[in-house]
């Protein structure tokens, strides 16, 4: 079949609006009709070089070149094909995507670190996860996708361990926010940061990231979930999320910080400046 998508040709290029042909589901994918993508800071990175190798690079490095691609690593949609071998996602589930796949079984993901499964090592190589072929072609060439994802096509085909079943009522563009920045800055105080109840969390920005971080943080107990932001609409978010402090800077948050815990300082820091 045939989609539409937002191709990148290479670094520091425009996002350009392809037809690409999509192959048949192979075993144990789905072929998910895209209902909502979301924009990250990390996509722009992929045209910056930030987070990729301009093709001409990557050939000199003796690396497979990573572009063409098909931008996009959050969104959600609703499964419309599966393949055979396809296990817990039938045809009319509403799913979320994720960037870093969890095949449940591998060392990682049998110890709960399912964000170092080992299908994850695969995330900026060529073609499926499953079998390595190229599944995306524009005319006579392969097109990549990001993360394995692609979210910036009408219509994506994913390994089914890249793919999250949530429930029918759950709006989509809530379930394209949880599947990057809400997992990740959540995560960040939940399993990173490892936040206990009781602690002092300080979190440096409060962007998408940052927010979910101080959800997080608020979540897990702390007892005192420190914000710092420059712009004063982000500290007023911050507190609806679960900070009970603001500040707007390190310099003004530094004393405060010592008074509050009588000069133990922190437990824990998150970073969440986007651009610095």
């Amino acid at each position: 079949m045939k989609t539409r998508a937002a191709v990148l040709w290479d670094v520091n290029q425009d996002w350009k609006i392809e037809e690409v042909e999509l192959g048949e589901p192979g075993p144990r994918e789905v072929l998910v009709k895209t209902k909502v993508a979301g924009m990250c800071h990390s996509d722009e990175h992929m045209v910056t070089g930030d987070l990729s190798f301009a093709n001409e690079a990557a050939i000199a490095m003796g690396i497979d070149p990573m572009f063409p691609l098909i931008g996009g690593h959050e969104g959600s949609g609703e499964v419309i094909q599966v393949g055979p071998g396809v296990t817990h996602l039938a045809v009319g589930d509403h799913v979320a995507v994720s960037f870093i796949p969890a095949c449940g079984k591998c060392h990682y993901c049998a110890k709960g670190q399912q964000m170092l499964c080992d299908l994850g090592a695969k995330a900026f190589t060529k073609g499926m996860i499953s079998d390595g072929r190229d599944a995306h072609h524009i005319g006579e060439e392969a097109v990549n996708t990001f993360a394995k994802l692609g979210t910036f096509s009408e219509y994506m085909l994913l390994s089914e361990d890249s793919v999250v079943k949530i429930d029918q009522d759950l709006p989509f563009q809530a379930a394209a926010l949880v599947s990057c920045g809400v997992a990740t800055g959540f995560g960040s105080a939940i399993n990173r940061a490892e936040v206990k109840a009781g602690d002092t969390v300080v979190i440096i920005g409060c962007g998408g990231v940052g927010m979910n971080a101080v959800q997080g943080a608020a979540v897990a107990g702390a007892k005192r979930v420190i914000a710092i932001d420059p712009m004063e609409f982000k500290r007023e978010k911050a507190m609806e999320f679960g900070a009970t402090h603001t500040y707007e800077s390190m310099e003004e948050a530094t004393g405060a910080i010592g008074a509050l815990t009588w000069g133990r300082m922190a437990d824990s820091a998150i970073i969440t400046v986007g651009v610095a």
